[in-house]
């Protein structure tokens, strides 16, 4: 039971150091990072002047993927017991979809060094149109990581949701409200996973309103254990 109880209050404060970094991530982004409407030249162009800034945003979203895993942990205690099966299958969807979003952690390892050859000396007007298509070719890798990570964390949420009709600590609201989450991305992804800026209200129900709310609930779930 006490183990039980520190896996639950785990999964509580990691969720809802999620939603805050998270909260911290897209301020960083939107205050620091290029502008959501450049174009690929002005992105590559710009890059050096918001370089910083971009590595502070994607450190605090490593932090926000790193603390998913903790709230993922806590809600498979919470639900193994009494959904074992469909809590097994959920979380793996789940552990994969965050896979992915590690990959995107760290951007600037791929559009550091296209930037640097863009501005480095004698490179000529072909040399850098080339490098702003290879700057594109680069962001099409990266929509598509952010598509397979939204469709396996959004799978995960459904499995999960699912897992939480037959729990009686989670019950229909919560098990609803994952499966709503789940569904939503899914729709939003495949109608926007090309427009960031479009995306931007779906990704808030993944990565601010599911951890938190699912983190205050195993943190109060902790707390009547």
């Amino acid at each position: 039971m006490s183990e039980e109880k520190s896996f639950l209050r785990f999964g509580g404060i990691a969720g809802i150091l999620a939603g805050i970094f998270f909260i911290f991530t897209i301020v960083t982004l939107i205050s620091f990072g290029n502008p959501t409407t450049a174009n690929a030249t002005e992105l590559v162009r710009g890059f050096p002047d918001h370089r910083t800034g971009l590595a502070v945003g994607n450190a605090f979203y490593f932090l926000v993927s790193v603390s998913l895993v903790g709230l993922l942990l806590g809600l498979y205690q919470g639900l193994r017991r009494e959904s074992p099966v469909l809590a097994s299958f959920g979380s793996l969807l789940y552990v994969l979809g965050l896979g992915v979003t590690f990959v995107e952690d760290a951007t600037q390892v791929a559009f550091d060094p296209i930037s640097n050859l863009y501005h480095a000396a004698g490179a000529t007007a072909a040399d850098q149109a080339t490098l702003t298509l290879l700057w594109q070719a680069t962001q099409g890798m990266f929509n598509q990581f952010d598509v397979a990570a939204t469709l396996l964390l959004s799978t995960g949420l459904i499995v999960l949701g699912v897992a939480m009709f037959r729990v009686s600590s989670f019950g229909k609201v919560f098990g609803g409200l994952s499966l709503a989450i789940g569904a939503v991305q899914i729709v939003g992804i495949s109608f926007l996973s090309t427009n960031s800026a479009a995306y931007a209200p779906v990704a808030l129900l993944a990565f601010l309103v599911f951890p938190v709310v699912f983190g205050w609930k195993l943190y109060s779930l902790s707390r009547a254990a």
